[in-house]
């Protein structure tokens, strides 16, 4: 893609200019002749042609060159841009791009050349309105957030909604970026210690926000999302039930129209097959592959309107792009089954030879083979990597100056280990002059703060004395599982990967669960775990946090179930708690915290519709 100054002109004067100009549902403008379909806007040069444009549209992106064509003995150069408002006469039109290519007779030869010309740049057209350093979706600032959404009824209430979670969060984060001291909620039989940062990150509320604000505002529209929003099954849930529906699975397996996965090999109708321009996709936090985008395009569906991408993750997106023109390979430290890798090696894909690598011990294959590019090196390799880099991958020049990028879920320490660990190979290999192999001025130039962050309030956290360690997340939530080998390592099988309440049917049956792990051997699936509550005698520390995609409402929820394994006469009110933190709810003291229901003992379903505070009428409802 090339942008023409202003003011500049073409110095090809055989070449004829075409503005292909797309609206914000990426559907093309074409002039229509009866049955005919052809070019909107020509001219002998760029002026002309964009003079005919404002005749239609006087709201218009900047013209960028995209691609030339050649049809009828003439050459054509392409000129994008994106476009507001309806044409001045039906004389033009707006086509979905899939209906175009599925009228191809009635096409004149100048379109079915630009088309089909158009093909590797279908990703650029919905983010036109965009430049290089822009972001599809930056984050909300405090005063813009939709806190309506949270509490539209009773079921968003119960589960994004805890005073407790809301007390801490006022009183120990004090800055979005730096970790501080844990706070300890005392509840007498029993002592919780919790990370000053957990929870929503971010990018989550963005998405979340976004998926609600959508549904809200659309009734009677079909609304879909490409994928899980987030990786928690009591949010997605929630949103299903709201009329949500998802078009694959999180592992990209399409769903069929009866809503189940389909079957591989299997003829079956897809959700995807059944999409129209009138029907809405939200693209979730983790972004979306260039193929999934393509095919949105393709139907004329919205796309960056609803892209809920965080900007994070675009960010190292960006940061990718800004490595392969420097000529650098890009590693991306991820796990390829992750739909924010495969988005991310998607993107990256278009501008440098991509790879994709696990672990430490997957770098030690690169590096092993830098440092001795033998037969046997190489065929270590090659077994290792096999499908997880681009084609035509050539390890002899494209392993020779590389720059490292994160999938933002993992563990801060093993991205930083892993570029540290490159960045001793080039120094063995290059002495002095190994440092210009490797990109980036800083080794933490693609972190996710968020992670890093949560990383350092439970480290801080696990500093404490404590008896057992809760990590609340969902069973295919990256970053939650990185928390939860934070609490192994500190606390072995003390430490506890639970979704909700639900997990703890008793002190002696915790339905705890292993993540799968390759490396480790582990499939996945339920354990059955016990902890102790002790003897009745000093209280027990219990340390409990939330991924970046655990609601505060569940955090609440295991609080209260934890609660009921205590004898009732041992615990402290809710009330008092609050009071510690200096967020005591109306009234004062035991008796009239009782009075409220504010009470934290007996779990069960009841305990589920505590709220916690009282919340104005929301036009979500």
């Amino acid at each position: 893609m090339t942008e023409v100054p202003n003011g500049a002109e073409s110095t090809d004067e055989s070449a004829m200019h075409a503005i292909l100009a797309f609206n914000p549902s990426n559907q093309l403008a074409v002039r229509r002749a009866g049955h005919r379909l052809g070019l909107a806007f020509t001219g002998p040069d760029l002026a002309v042609a964009t003079q005919r444009l404002e005749a239609h549209f006087q709201s218009h992106t900047r013209p960028a060159e995209f691609l030339r064509a050649a049809a009828g003995g003439m050459d054509y150069r392409a000129w994008l841009v994106q476009v507001d408002g309806a044409p001045a006469n039906d004389e033009v039109c707006f086509f979905p791009l899939e209906q175009l290519a599925a009228r191809r007779a009635d096409l004149a030869s100048a379109l079915a050349a630009l088309l089909e010309g158009l093909e590797p740049h279908l990703i650029a057209i919905p983010y036109l309105h965009l430049g290089e350093n822009d972001y599809i979706y930056r984050f909300r600032v405090e005063r813009e957030r939709n806190r309506e959404i949270y509490a539209q009824d009773s079921a968003a209430r119960t589960l994004y909604q805890s005073r407790l979670c809301e007390a801490i969060k006022a009183l120990n984060r004090t800055n979005e970026r730096s970790a501080t001291r844990p706070a300890v909620l005392d509840f007498g039989a029993v002592r919780y210690v919790i990370p000053s940062h957990f929870g929503f990150c971010l990018g989550v509320k963005n998405a979340i926000e976004r998926a609600y604000e959508t549904l809200a505002e659309n009734p009677g529209r079909r609304v879909f999302m490409l994928s899980e929003l987030i990786h928690n099954p009591f949010v997605n849930d929630d949103l299903l039930r709201r009329g949500l529906r998802f078009l694959q699975t999180d592992k990209s397996r399409p769903f069929a129209t009866d809503g189940r996965p389909a079957r591989s090999g299997a003829n079956e109708p897809l959700l995807w097959d059944t999409l129209t321009a009138e029907d809405i996709v939200i693209i979730p936090a983790f972004g979306a592959t260039d193929d999934d985008k393509r095919k949105l395009v393709r139907k004329g569906i919205r796309v960056a309107q609803y892209d809920a991408t965080c900007m994070l993750v675009e960010k190292v997106w960006k940061a990718a792009h800004a490595f392969g023109r420097e000529g650098y390979t890009v590693i991306i430290h991820g796990k390829s089954e992750h739909e924010e890798t495969k988005a991310t090696f998607s993107n990256s894909r278009r501008f440098a030879p991509s790879l994709i690598l696990r672990n430490l011990e997957e770098a030690h294959v690169i590096g092993d083979l830098i440092l001795d590019p033998t037969p046997a090196c190489r065929a270590a390799f090659d077994r290792r990597f096999a499908g997880l880099h681009t084609p035509g991958f050539d390890p002899d020049r494209h392993l020779d100056r590389i720059a490292v990028v994160n999938q933002t879920t993992l563990l801060v320490n093993e991205t930083v280990e892993i570029i540290e660990f490159f960045r001793d190979v080039f120094r063995r290999k290059y002495g002095a002059e190994g440092e210009a192999h490797i990109g980036g001025s800083s080794k933490k130039d693609t972190l996710c703060y968020a992670t890093q962050v949560n990383q350092d309030a439970l480290s801080r956290a696990l500093a404490e004395p404590l008896d057992a360690a809760f990590v609340i997340g969902g069973k295919n939530s990256s970053n939650t599982y990185q928390l939860f080998r934070l609490c192994e390592q500190r606390l072995g099988g003390r430490a506890f990967f639970i979704q909700s309440e639900e997990n703890l049917r008793s002190p002696d049956d915790v339905r705890h669960y292993v993540f799968p792990s390759k490396s480790e051997g582990h499939h996945g699936g339920m354990e059955r775990r016990r902890f102790a509550v002790g003897d009745g005698g000093a209280a027990l520390r219990m340390l409990i946090t939330g991924g970046a995609s655990c609601p505060d409402g569940l955090i609440q929820q295991v609080i209260t179930r934890l609660n009921a394994f205590f004898p009732p006469e041992r615990l402290r009110t809710i009330g008092e708690v609050l009071a510690d933190l200096g967020a005591a709810p109306e009234g004062s003291g035991a008796a009239a915290s009782r009075q409220a229901g504010d009470f934290i003992a007996p779990g069960g379903p009841a305990s589920r519709a505590w709220s916690g505070a009282a919340t104005p009428s929301s036009p979500y409802s």
